[in-house]
């Protein structure tokens, strides 16, 4: 797979990661102190998904750009790749990028790219990330309170989570990647079971972040 980042089925044992520690200092935005070195991945390691024992996942909540709560239950019946990041991480404003595009590929009824800010600073943080950056199709929301980093054992940042229809975790991945390289964007296609383009469901509008790392 593009990218520097590692998948693993949800009852493996992880490989240490590339990613800025949780409880590490705060790194200005576009740097990488206090990530572990990178490590190399190739697209053979979403074979791993296939077959993978789908593992139950701990209720979570969080709020929208509006300050409206949301709970991971809401998003049951649809595929959901949840992004745990920060402006602060450097590997995580890498990627967000790549999210933003695989969301505008493959968004809709089906699918749909959560990216799930844990910014101290909340919607005052991610708002001008995402105008600086061009996001488009990605949602505002905001974990301030970073109850997410327990909720979901989080070892660092960025944290990426692929959730099945029935809101079970299928696999994560610790690192920055590339998300809309085309072997990632052909593996999600066929776990969704369609071969094309969005889901049909509307783009979704431009929201805010938020920050719990500053």
């Amino acid at each position: 797979m593009a990218g520097a980042g590692l998948w693993w089925s949800a009852g493996a044992a992880p490989t240490p990661p590339e990613v800025l520690r949780l409880g590490a200092p705060d790194a200005p935005a576009g740097t990488a102190s206090g990530a572990t070195p990178v490590a190399a991945t190739g697209v053979e390691k979403l074979e791993k998904f296939k077959g993978a024992e789908p593992k139950p996942m701990a209720p979570l909540s969080f709020i929208d750009a509006e300050g409206r709560r949301v709970d991971l239950a809401d998003f049951k019946d649809r595929v959901i790749l949840l992004n745990l990041w920060a402006t602060w991480c450097g590997p995580c404003v890498k990627e967000m990028p790549s999210l933003d595009r695989l969301q505008a590929q493959l968004g809709g009824e089906a699918f749909e790219v959560v990216a799930l800010s844990l910014d101290r600073g909340g919607r005052a943080a991610v708002e001008p990330f995402y105008r600086k950056t061009g996001v488009e199709h990605l949602r505002v929301f905001l974990d301030p309170a970073s109850e997410s980093m327990k909720a979901l054992s989080l070892r660092g940042l960025p944290t990426t989570i692929l959730i099945d229809p029935e809101g079970r975790e299928l696999g994560r991945v610790e690192g920055a990647v590339e998300w809309d390289a085309p072997e990632v964007v052909a593996f999600l296609r066929q776990h969704l079971g369609h071969g094309g383009g969005r889901g049909g469901g509307p783009a979704r509008d431009r929201g805010g972040m938020m920050k719990t790392g500053g």
